[in-house]
């Protein structure tokens, strides 16, 4: 079967048919403003099911995902979490790397920074002017929608119908309500971040004077949100990819401004298969936003549950499925996640115990391992339906269970292969962590380690003894734990 996906561009269910390998994947990170929450970590974990399932159908994979660190949200986070908007967003970027560890996602090619890629996003703001589809005003650059023929597309809206993009200071300056900024003067009012202040923020006005600024053929000032992801794809992936992804609350304007800007750039497609991940419900039928203040961290979630016991909840939906997180359903990924565990574990005891025998055959439980891989890979290709291929894996534990419960000498052969089947299909593929108890405990033991050593360094260094300190710093960084010194005392990372 081929792989079909859900393509919002067109609104089809289409065949995957890349031009060339690799396949080049783009997807659209967050904005460092605040932890990370279950409703991002549903993007996070789907896309990395479907990076995974294109390299077990063979692909090269390329997956690229940005950090946008240049923000009003950032701006506003200034005095509760860091001194700056570099700072705050600095902070925030080292707890979403560690979330994205704790859901054992693979490693995308690059994490790109917005403040990293000025000099590209002003090339690529220049071109759009050379070419007629942006214009000046005061300093900053706008791009005229209607000098795109093809606006609205992906949303499906009409250019005269569309609501107006962009504070009323903009309004002022733009020919056409519907035109968005590529390039903004100067830096961030106070009235643009007043709104999303926090308790414990520095006054806006002193906030407003740390926000990034860098020079540019029309002055300076600062990059609008959309030229950024454009930028950075094709800097890092190439002027057309096969796959972009994001939240379904990014097709407007997000997305379609992104397409405008990089096709008309480039007088290519900018993405051929654009697919969108449903976004996450609270209990009280809302969104799950930082916006909203209505979320479970993804640091919390973790904590209370497991990372498999999450990352089965937010499998348990299809990416393009609505989905909602309560009490109920993450009960049900519990329950699930506790029966998979449960039929790998007895099918590696039976594998290894004196009654597993090389000439007993079991029929049902060898048809079961081949209809569990059949189904699995029909679900996967059917737009990674991710639900039906735990329902695949959840039909071979109840194989696995029968067989044990009904016979008194095993099927070695049929149980090895469930054995690679969960490990293949539920490890490799949905990311699944079968057997890893061991493993939690070793990092639970490496991080006291740590503290002790850290006690230690905190200990010769209230005794004057700094070259000591240093020292044992340097020992622990050596073996890959990152130490940073903060004003709560000594935090770390291991590598």
């Amino acid at each position: 079967m081929t792989l079909r996906v859900t393509n919002s561009l067109t609104g089809e269910r289409e065949d995957f048919d890349p031009d060339e390998e690799p396949v080049l994947l783009y997807y659209c990170g967050l904005t460092t403003s605040d932890p990370a929450h279950l409703g991002h970590a549903r993007g996070w974990v789907h896309v990395d099911v479907m990076h995974r399932w294109l390299e077990e159908l063979g692909y090269e994979v390329r997956h690229v995902e940005n950090f946008t660190d240049v923000n009003e949200k950032i701006v506003a986070r200034v005095g509760e979490s860091g001194d700056s908007e570099a700072d705050v967003a600095r902070s925030y970027i080292g707890t979403i790397i560690d979330d994205m560890r704790s859901l054992n996602l693979k490693r995308a090619e690059v994490y790109p920074r917005v403040s990293e890629h000025i000099p590209e996003i002003i090339d690529l703001v220049e071109r759009l002017v050379d070419r007629g589809y942006a214009y000046e005003a005061n300093g900053s650059v706008y791009f005229d929608v209607t000098s795109f023929e093809d606006y609205g597309k992906l949303s499906n809206q009409d250019v005269e119908e569309m609501e107006a993009q962009g504070s009323p200071d903009e309004q002022s300056e733009k020919r056409n309500p519907a035109d968005f900024a590529l390039w903004k003067a100067d830096g961030v009012e106070p009235e643009e971040i007043e709104d999303h202040q926090h308790g414990g923020a520095a006054p806006a006005a002193d906030a407003c004077k740390t926000a990034q600024t860098w020079d540019s053929p029309w002055g300076e000032g600062r990059p609008g949100w959309h030229i950024e992801c454009s930028a950075m794809s094709m800097t890092h992936l190439d002027e057309t990819i096969d796959i972009h992804v994001g939240g379904q609350d990014l097709v407007f304007p997000h997305h379609e401004n992104e397409i405008a800007q990089s096709e008309a750039a480039t007088g290519d497609t900018f993405a051929r298969y654009w697919l969108h991940v449903r976004l996450l419900e609270a209990p009280d039928d809302e969104k799950m936003s930082s916006s909203l203040g209505n979320f479970e961290s993804v640091a919390e979630a973790i904590e209370h549950y497991g990372p498999n016991v999450v990352r089965t909840f937010l499998l348990s939906t299809a990416y393009h499925s609505p989905a909602t997180y309560n009490s109920e359903t993450v009960g049900e990924a519990e329950q699930r996640w506790d029966a998979l565990e449960r039929g790998y574990e007895r099918a590696r005891e039976a594998v290894d115990s004196i009654d597993a025998r090389t000439k007993v055959e079991s029929e049902s439980l060898r048809t079961a391992v081949e209809d569990t891989r059949s189904d699995f890979e029909d679900a996967m290709n059917d737009d990674f339906n991710t639900r039906g291929a735990l329902t695949a894996l959840r039909e071979l534990t109840n194989a696995v269970n029968a067989h044990l419960d009904d016979v008194e000498e095993y099927d070695y052969r049929a149980l090895r292969e469930a054995i690679e089947t969960f490990e293949r299909l539920g490890g490799e593929v949905l990311g699944l962590a079968f057997g890893d108890s061991a493993d939690d405990g070793d990092v639970e033991l490496a991080e006291d380690l740590v503290e002790l050593v850290l006690d230690v360094r905190e200990q010769e260094r209230a005794a004057g003894n700094y070259d000591r300190a240093d020292d044992l710093r340097a020992d622990l960084e050596a073996l890959g734990v990152e130490v940073q010194d903060t004003d709560d005392g000594p935090e770390f990372r291991l590598g």
